[in-house]
């Protein structure tokens, strides 16, 4: 992140702002802090700033989140896009790297969509990870590709932690990028359907009027 794009966000803040952006010590913290956060079911974009401020997000406004108040814990402020089948909404994560491991945290309006450890060798294997939680509402295995990184430093010029606008570049740009194949044809066209113990489990607490409405 651009000095000047980190300095604009802390400059704003409120004092309870800023001791709470103080608190988020660690990635998990971070994490923490985003469970507690209302899921948004609105298709509105917010900013860091906004979502530090309204405590609601969605898993795109959670990744940009994510990625800020990692890269003021000196994490660069990367985050990834998973692209499912037609029956499915795209999912985001931001992502942090320990010990030359990867790790991700997120906000999902499912349970199993949120945070890893930094235990993954590659970006491959940390994407992996997110398939068998990642599934529809008729019990689904939807996942099928990702893009790589994207560097949020990018829009430094764009005070993308502050302003509203910025997240829909960020968005357009994810949108262009290259998307990496998961599953092969023969691998898709054999999986099962999830059990309903991980279905149950998996929806806990979910928002239906932010889940993916099928239409046949």
């Amino acid at each position: 992140m651009a000095m000047l794009d980190r300095d604009e966000f802390l400059r704003v803040l409120t004092p309870n702002e800023r001791r709470t952006v103080q608190s988020l010590r660690s990635p998990s913290a971070i994490q923490s802090f985003m469970d507690g956060m209302t899921y948004s079911a609105e298709s509105t974009y917010r900013s860091p700033l906004r979502v530090l401020r309204d405590r609601q997000a969605h898993c795109y406004d959670g990744a940009v989140f994510g990625a800020g108040m990692l890269s003021l814990l000196g994490h660069p402020p990367l985050i990834v896009n998973m692209f499912p089948s037609s029956r499915d909404d795209e999912h985001l994560v931001a992502l942090f790297r320990r010990h030359g491991a990867w790790g991700a945290l997120g906000k999902s309006n499912f349970v199993g969509l949120r945070y890893r450890e930094p235990i993954h060798r590659t970006l491959r294997e940390l994407m992996i990870s997110y398939f068998e939680q990642y599934f529809n509402v008729a019990g689904e295995k939807t996942l099928r590709r990702y893009t790589r990184p994207l560097r949020l430093t990018t829009f430094s010029s764009r005070a993308w932690m502050t302003r509203e606008e910025t997240m829909e570049l960020i968005a357009a740009r994810l949108e262009k990028m290259k998307r990496y194949p998961l599953l092969t044809r023969g691998m898709v066209a054999g999986l099962a359907k999830v059990d309903p113990r991980s279905y149950e489990a998996g929806l806990r607490g979910s928002r239906p009027e932010g889940l993916f409405k099928l239409t046949q």
